[in-house]
């Protein structure tokens, strides 16, 4: 019976240690077979230099490109008023209308005595030419003929004053009625009917000419620095100032039809604020741009070089400024300190801590560890190729 018992206790023990081993050799064999991990697929794009439009953006307010202050040349009476307040005139239109009555009778009077100053000199002339053949024959004086020729210098004199005043009897009835002497838009009026106005001093209405329409902005003096040390490195081909257009962009983004074209850079700063005006001129034939709207301009003509673009979720915020991942030819990801200065489309431009053909990391971001090795996966920019640049680049800041 014990026999028995130590035999069945045998065998158990003997297939507890045959199942043991099996299953030890199992697991190995599984460690054994299991593959290495896969390196993590990231998308990259492969960076070239390439030249792109350099449109910076100001923000400016328009005023008229002519203001002009309606005043009278003469003093009298507001009789009448031709214009509608707020509405266009045209150059050459009637403004206003003085008495003219008083100025009328001006003439009148200036015409008498140029009329008395002709009959004047005309009988000192006569006086003078009998008087001097008498001196040659020692019938008159001296003096008699010194008189004669002093009458006749004093009669000319006087027909020349009265002519003169005639004249200005004439500006002053002639400008009784005051016009416009631009086209524009015109301001409400400061005087009405049955108000007396002194001559060149009360200011009567304003016109402003709309058309063509100026736009002014300010430059920093950084911009400034930089565009002179980008220019002299040959970072940018510039036209030069004067050859520079402007595209208007309104409030709501939309942008007006006609370029405009810059003809004035003030000769300096401006000492409160440091920055420099320029001026930039629009048709503005419909009337679209008005005084005193602020819009902003994006400048055209210059052309950066030698820079790389990359998509906007290629740039990540550094410790120390803008950094992108970049992988080596090991494959392995590696940071890189970038200067990321302005955005083309949906791009960065990248004016250093690139080189021509490395690959930047644009997708998988958040999985990316530095120092790993990954596997590079080229994708298409939105451009719709790597590193180009977008149909369509604008510029968002001014830097």
């Amino acid at each position: 019976m014990n026999l028995d018992w130590n035999a069945r206790q045998q065998s158990a023990a003997c297939l507890l240690a045959i199942f043991i081993t099996t299953f030890l050799f199992g697991c190995k064999g599984e460690v054994a077979s299991s593959p290495p991990p896969q390196a993590l697929e990231i998308g990259v794009v492969t960076v070239t230099p390439t030249s792109v439009p350099d449109e910076p953006e100001f923000i400016g307010q328009a005023e008229a490109s002519r203001i002009v202050e309606i005043r009278s040349q003469v003093t009298g009476i507001i009789q009448e008023r031709f214009f509608q307040e707020g509405r266009e005139v045209k150059k050459g239109d009637r403004l206003y209308r003085i008495d003219e009555v008083p100025f009328r009778a001006a003439v009148v009077s200036a015409k008498g005595r140029v009329a008395q100053s002709e009959a004047r000199f005309v009988h000192a002339k006569q006086d003078l030419a009998r008087v001097k053949p008498l001196l040659e024959q020692d019938a008159v004086s001296q003096k008699d003929f010194d008189d004669a020729v002093a009458e006749q210098l004093a009669a000319k004199a006087a027909l020349e004053t009265a002519h003169g005043d005639l004249d200005k009897a004439k500006f002053d009835l002639d400008n009784t009625v005051i016009a416009a002497p631009i086209s524009g838009l015109v301001e409400r009026t400061r005087v009405y009917e049955g108000r007396l106005v002194s001559a060149q001093t009360d200011l009567l209405t304003v016109i402003h000419q709309i058309d063509p329409m100026y736009v002014v902005v300010n430059a920093p003096e950084a911009f400034l620095i930089k565009r002179r040390e980008d220019t002299a490195a040959k970072k940018i081909q510039h036209p030069g100032v004067y050859k520079l257009t402007g595209t208007l962009i309104f409030l709501n983004g939309s942008r007006y039809a006609e370029d405009g074209v810059l003809d004035l850079l003030d000769v300096g700063l401006r000492s409160d604020t440091g920055e420099r005006p320029a001026r930039v001129t629009f048709p503005n034939h419909d009337g679209i741009i008005i005084p005193g709207q602020f819009v902003t301009v994006r400048f055209h003509g210059v052309t950066r070089s030698s820079v790389m673009l990359i998509p906007q979720r290629a740039v990540l915020q550094g410790p120390k400024g803008p950094i992108v991942y970049v992988v080596d030819a090991d494959n392995n990801v590696q940071i890189r300190d970038v200067k990321a200065t302005a955005w083309q489309g949906t791009q960065w431009l990248v004016e250093d801590g690139l080189v021509a053909g490395e690959r930047v990391v644009v997708d998988s971001l958040q999985r990316v560890v530095p120092g790993t090795a990954v596997k590079p996966v080229p994708v298409e920019t939105e451009a719709g190729s790597s590193g180009s640049p977008p149909s369509d680049p604008k510029s968002q800041t001014a830097k």
